[in-house]
């Protein structure tokens, strides 16, 4: 797969993942994550530690090279407590990728160049292996919006849709930008909830329920929206959700 693809591929190893080893066609999903953390080496390091109860499948570092730390068809730990659709424990259907990047609590950066390139030649060669719908690439937010932030608002996920990689809404950002910050009824709140069901996301729970339905916008916005995350539903956000329902 290495030279084949140029993937720069090293083999780590974290023993962090599940027994037996699942069919190759659970794989459905690719689970996209930053660490987290202020260093690159501590952030590989706890993947490979047993007491720390995590692991991913890849790491990429800030020189682009990528890492495989667990086989493919075997359930690494990188989600957690999460859902898409009608499904739960995400981590027995995905691909969990490791960005290195300090995150929201330590100066969250860009990514930088080399890491975006080294992903995007590793999610062309699952895609292809596991035939994996560009829609069912998503990041650790989008499947626990009440626990995670990452990747983010600055993960390019424009950019990986360019190069059908992701799902993406076919707007001008230009034009819908013209709708920001404009309210919206109480019908049309209803109706963008309503689009992010259909899309994927799970439902508000009720415990907690002004929270929970912040961080939902939250993750939609971090994703689709990444100007501006406020967590308050406008007319740009409607839009963005009734044109992606579309697709």
């Amino acid at each position: 797969m290495s030279s084949k693809l140029a993937l720069n591929l090293t083999r780590n190893y974290s023993i962090n993942f599940e027994l037996p080893k699942r069919a190759k066609k659970k794989i459905i999903f690719i689970i996209i994550h930053y660490t987290g953390m202020k260093n690159e080496t501590e952030a590989l390091n706890k993947l490979c530690d047993y007491k720390s109860k995590v692991s991913s499948h890849y790491f990429i570092k800030n020189s682009g090279e990528i890492l495989n730390l667990v086989p493919d068809l075997y359930v690494a730990w990188h989600a957690g407590k999460s859902s898409w659709k009608k499904l739960k424990s995400i981590n027995n259907y995905s691909i969990g990728i490791e960005i290195s990047n300090p995150g929201h609590d330590h100066v969250y950066k860009r990514f930088n160049s080399k890491q975006i390139s080294s992903l995007i030649k590793l999610l062309k060669n699952l895609i292809k292996k596991y035939k994996i719908k560009k829609e069912n690439i998503l990041g650790h937010s989008d499947i626990a919006p009440n626990r995670k932030k990452d990747p983010g608002e600055k993960f390019p996920w424009q950019k990986l849709a360019k190069q059908n990689l992701s799902y993406w809404h076919n707007l001008s950002l230009r034009k819908i930008k013209k709708n920001r910050n404009i309210e919206i009824s109480q019908l049309e709140e209803k109706t963008f909830f309503n689009n992010l069901y259909k899309i994927g996301y799970s439902r508000i729970i009720k415990s907690n329920l002004k929270k929970n339905r912040i961080n939902l916008i939250k993750a939609f916005q971090r994703k689709f929206r990444q100007k501006l995350i406020n967590g308050k539903i406008d007319q740009e956000c409607l839009l963005i959700s009734k044109n992606l329902i579309k697709l």
